[in-house]
């Protein structure tokens, strides 16, 4: 099992927290291509949710010349995704000095055209920067990755802290970063849960998903400081041949006053 990036722990004051934010987007309708955001909301005044919509509609729609159903690839959309946030943030307005940026992370999965076997992403925005996507792991290899608060799924599944680097560079004597990271690679190496393997069923895997995700909840519940994680559980699979699925979602336009259009079966898939 390979694990998932963990990110740097910062000194951060929350304004508000939201327990209703849509974090889970399909990014083509009938299609394995989805993501999953943590960290910024919005950036300026779009919500991270209407934004991945206006992406959607931009590759559906043909309005992204270099988007092809035919062939494209998940680490293209990666790029591509990565290009259309970024005119975003380069759209907001000057911020007073030593303002942060939005600091935004999006996990996309899903199936390269013609391709068998699925595919992770990550891109990664941090004050106004973006990196270039990066692939989560090889052809071959399963595991799990997770973002924003992983305090909670770092101790469980990889037995130490995301802040243990930290304090080992900290200590009387100080470590130099090789060193620290060879420490780090031997206690993964030997203390990481092997909880994923390839050949797991999809609702196994649905069903650990979920039990990640309230451990985190019920752990940052009973942490000093604002809860960072909470609010209902939504939980989407993709697979290659049923493409994105919602297994949960909330819905907040009641479905008594915004029935569905039985003769399009696209506008079941959000």
């Amino acid at each position: 099992m390979q694990p998932g990036p963990v990110p740097n722990q910062q000194s951060t004051v929350a304004l508000n927290v939201y327990n209703n934010a849509n974090k889970i987007a399909n990014l083509f309708k009938g299609k394995p291509i989805g993501c999953v955001a943590y960290g910024a909301g919005s950036i300026g005044n779009a919500s991270i949710s209407t934004l991945l919509k206006d992406f959607r509609y931009s590759i559906t729609s043909g309005q992204e010349s270099k988007f092809s159903l035919a062939d494209y690839t998940m680490g293209g959309v990666a790029k591509l995704l990565t290009e259309f946030l970024m005119r975003h943030v380069n759209q907001l307005a000057p911020l007073p000095l030593n303002a942060p940026k939005p600091t935004l992370g999006i996990l996309l999965g899903g199936y390269s055209a013609g391709k068998s076997l699925g595919e992770g992403w990550m891109i990664h925005i941090e004050n106004g920067t973006a990196r270039a996507p990066q692939r989560l792991r090889k052809e071959q290899e399963v595991g799990i990755t997770w973002g924003g608060e992983g305090e909670a799924i770092s101790r469980l599944v990889l037995g130490f802290s995301p802040g243990l680097p930290l304090i080992l560079r900290s200590i009387v004597t100080p470590q130099p970063p090789e060193a620290v990271e060879q420490l780090m690679a031997v206690l993964t190496g030997n203390l990481q849960a092997p909880i994923v393997f390839a050949p797991m069923p999809i609702q196994d895997a649905i069903d650990l998903a979920e039990f990640l995700v309230h451990t985190a909840i019920t752990f940052s519940r009973f942490t000093p400081g604002p809860q960072a994680v909470g609010g209902p559980i939504e939980i989407a699979a993709i697979t290659k041949h049923e493409g994105f699925k919602w297994i949960r979602r909330k819905h907040y336009y009641s479905r008594e006053f915004n029935p569905e259009p039985h003769n399009d079966d696209s506008a079941r898939h959000d």
